[in-house]
């Protein structure tokens, strides 16, 4: 199942992500990831990946998260499965260029793709999947959810700062305040469920 969990801040004057506060909210979830957990800050507290971790597909400690490439220049948290991510990773070793610390682990087929082809790489992935990239180089977060959106992932953006998770207690335990939607409740009461993009 697995469980990642992000903050990025908008100015560090006024808040910095700390590795207690993203290991706060990763510990929320040890249900989705009982196997391994990491946490990763950035040097200048602007942000913070942590992941909880279900070991599947790769079960060395080399396929932990959060996950950097070589130079460290990227960084992943990743939640779910990349079907195709061996014919990936047949294709990238055929061009070269890339140093690999794992034998089968998707996540490090994703990174590596992310660096040959950037955010494109997004068309030749099949699979189920909800991740947050860091790209210390230009200083973008991407954060990306499958494309029928299988693998949860929720987020709340206040004006100091973007929190996210694969689940809602998380961002609530970061500061998201804890306030009802009557709308949602309404839906919620009429249709048994919230409709996206809308929660309660």
């Amino acid at each position: 199942m697995c469980g990642i969990v992000g903050a990025l801040t908008f100015s560090t004057d006024r808040f910095r992500v700390t590795e207690q506060y993203i290991t706060g909210m990763r510990d929320q979830m040890v249900h989705r990831g009982p196997d391994s957990a990491g946490t990763w800050t950035s040097e200048d507290g602007r942000i913070g990946l942590g992941h909880r971790r279900l070991s599947i597909i790769d079960l060395s400690s080399k396929a932990s998260q959060p996950m950097s490439n070589e130079d460290d220049s990227l960084w992943i948290s990743f939640n779910g499965e990349i079907y195709n991510h061996a014919e990936i990773r047949a294709e990238l070793m055929a061009l070269g260029g890339h140093v690999w610390k794992t034998d089968h682990s998707d996540t490090e087929v994703l990174l590596h793709a992310f660096e040959e082809w950037g955010i494109d790489c997004l068309h030749r992935f099949r699979g189920m999947f909800a991740f947050a990239l860091y790209d210390q180089k230009k200083g973008l977060l991407y954060i990306v959810r499958d494309r029928v959106g299988i693998k949860p992932l929720f987020y709340y953006q206040s004006a100091d700062q973007l929190i996210f998770a694969s689940e809602i207690l998380p961002i609530l335990t970061a500061g998201m305040p804890r306030t009802i939607r009557p709308e949602s409740l309404a839906n919620y009461l009429r249709y048994q469920y919230v409709p996206a993009p809308a929660t309660i």
